[in-house]
């Protein structure tokens, strides 16, 4: 008797098992992946961040991109409209994302104008901003250097492509620069030389998909060499503000490095500080 009840209860199970509607299962997982995951020591607003952060990295949103409404994104993730407004308020903070009044919360991308006043600190000594015209002098593939490789943290040996360029304000030459960037990033711009802008950054976001998103600086002052000296239109010896910018993505990998000299007599560095 006990083996019959056995043998109809598998056999109830295995009926059970093989009715089931795989593909809601699979949707119900996808929808658990993207909830948050608890317990967790991080508070419930930064594991929210965090999740839009990955989103951004997988280009789920593009640049320019209107987010989702924060009742939908609350809804999907199973939280407090307040805990995902404090996430957007601090990756607005951080630049990441831009509020619109009356139409919503959008992905941050480069324009003219926003890398100009976000990165741009070089300025005239009236104060006064503008942008710089480039004059591409030379774009290159090669092996990348052993300080290249290091900021970039690339594997020994990897590639590299390297522009440089000589950009002028208010008609004198002012900054000399080469800019190195991971060549697996960037591939084939070494042979569209006509084809590279004045403003990279927003380039990068078009054209190759990955964003610049922080960047930090080293200042220095050095003494120009001849060849410097010959670009900026000064004396061999003079005094320069030596720039060295490492440029980050959303992972916080570094995708660009700039060195730039830069002439001070008609311009100075600016650093403002809220």
């Amino acid at each position: 008797m006990h083996k019959l009840f056995f043998i109809f209860y598998l056999m109830s199970y295995i009926r059970l098992f093989f009715a089931l509607d795989f593909s809601q299962v699979s949707d119900q997982a996808k929808v658990m992946e993207n909830r948050i995951k608890t317990p967790s020591f991080k508070p419930l607003y930064l594991q929210v961040k965090e999740l839009i952060l990955e989103r951004l990295r997988q280009r789920m949103w593009e640049p320019g991109d209107l987010l989702p409404s924060e009742a939908h994104l609350a809804t999907e993730l199973s939280v407090s409209q307040g805990t995902v407004r404090k996430a957007l308020d601090e990756l607005t903070s951080e630049n990441l994302l831009r509020r619109s009044q009356g139409k919503g919360t959008f992905v941050s991308e480069h324009t003219a104008a926003r890398s100009m006043f976000h990165f741009l600190n070089l300025v005239g000594s009236d104060g006064t901003k503008q942008i710089p015209v480039s004059r591409l002098l030379n774009v290159e593939l090669r092996i990348g250097s052993e300080y290249e490789i290091e900021q970039l943290q690339l594997a020994p040996l990897s590639e590299v492509v390297s522009l440089t360029r000589l950009r002028v304000l208010q008609e004198q030459p002012a900054i000399f620069e080469t800019v190195v960037l991971p060549a697996r990033l960037v591939e084939g711009m070494e042979q569209i030389a006509e084809g590279i802008p004045n403003t990279l950054y927003h380039f990068y976001e078009r054209h190759y998909g990955f964003s610049v998103t922080r960047a930090n600086e080293k200042l220095r002052a050095i003494e120009a060499t001849e060849a410097q000296a010959n670009h900026l239109n000064v004396q061999p010896g003079s005094p320069l503000l030596s720039i060295t910018r490492l440029a980050f993505s959303y992972d916080n990998n570094p995708v660009e490095l700039r060195m730039s000299v830069c002439s001070t007599e008609n311009h100075h560095y600016l650093s403002e500080m809220t």
